[in-house]
């Protein structure tokens, strides 16, 4: 039994003949009488009474009837929620997205995507990149921006910043005045710096052994608005990314670092493994298209 089966029994139980049915529904009546014979075969009852001159329902026919038609508005109603979908319509993302991506940025491109299909949803969730990382390849966040590398074996990815760390201090630091400060000059600085939960954490930390120390961190939050606060505090040094430094306020200042520079390279990732629902889809064709537009 397939839909059809069902859609041909409304159809003869409404005209009450297998010939005008078929005229209906552009098929031959013995095309039609076969069908219906087949459909009372696999429910092992007969639905209509064939011994009067027009067709009548049985009990059962009567009580199949309502079913039937009861089946054929769902598949109905499904042919539209697909058809929804593939005109995109409608859909639902889930987005990670780490505190020290460019708020304005990220959602200049969001704002682009809902103006072109208005009524796809979102879910933003903000962490750092391992959770990001975690979450999409076990299938709670559809989307995720990390920071590089990823683990290519799970994820596809598509670059589009990288950037250097810059040194943020207060105007009186010591080394304000610097053009370019070399990262072992901070050996005996206070680190203000993301939590662990952030690549940007390993990253610096792994730079500062290059440089030959350990930084001794007096402060870790997952908010770059809370650092740069505590460095306007005097509390510490923090090395932050390049774009998050053009937002930040006057009372501090951002200078290069060298020996060794840190790099900081951020990429959308999406599962290798996983369904991509259509919604998804159209993010990842459009965004990747906004994105290159901007690195242009």
């Amino acid at each position: 039994m397939d839909i059809r089966h069902l859609q041909y029994f409304i159809e003869v139980s409404r005209f009450h003949s297998f010939t005008k049915a078929a005229e209906q529904l552009y098929i031959t009546q013995p095309t039609i009488s076969k069908m219906i014979k087949n459909l009372e075969m696999d429910l092992g009852v007969e639905l209509f009474d064939r011994s009067k001159k027009q067709l009548v329902l049985t009990d059962a026919g009567r009580v199949i009837l309502e079913q039937a038609k009861a089946i054929d508005k769902a598949f109905q109603n499904l042919e539209t929620e697909v058809d929804h979908l593939l005109g995109l319509e409608k859909g639902h993302i889930r987005i990670g997205v780490p505190p020290i991506i460019s708020s304005s940025r990220f959602m200049q491109l969001l704002r682009a995507f809902h103006e072109a299909y208005p009524n796809i949803t979102f879910q933003l969730v903000e962490d750092g990149s391992k959770r990001i990382e975690h979450d999409v390849s076990q299938d709670k966040l559809d989307i995720g921006f990390v920071v590089m590398p990823t683990q290519d074996d799970l994820f596809h990815h598509f670059s589009f910043i990288k950037e250097e760390l810059r040194l943020v201090i207060p105007p009186t630091h010591r080394l304000a005045a610097k053009q370019m400060v070399e990262l072992q000059e901070l050996r005996e600085e206070s680190f203000i710096m993301f939590n662990n939960g952030f690549v940007l954490h390993d990253r610096i930390l792994s730079a500062c052994h290059q440089a030959g120390f350990h930084p001794h961190i007096i402060s870790e939050s997952s908010q770059w608005y809370l650092i740069e606060e505590m460095v306007t505090s005097e509390l510490g040094i923090a090395i932050l990314p390049e774009s998050v430094c053009t937002y930040l306020q006057s009372d501090v200042v951002s200078v290069p670092v060298t020996k060794p520079s840190i790099h900081w390279h951020l990429a959308m990732i999406w599962s290798k493994n996983l369904y991509l629902s259509y919604a998804t889809k159209e993010w990842l064709r459009f965004s990747q298209d906004k994105l290159a537009e901007t690195n242009e």
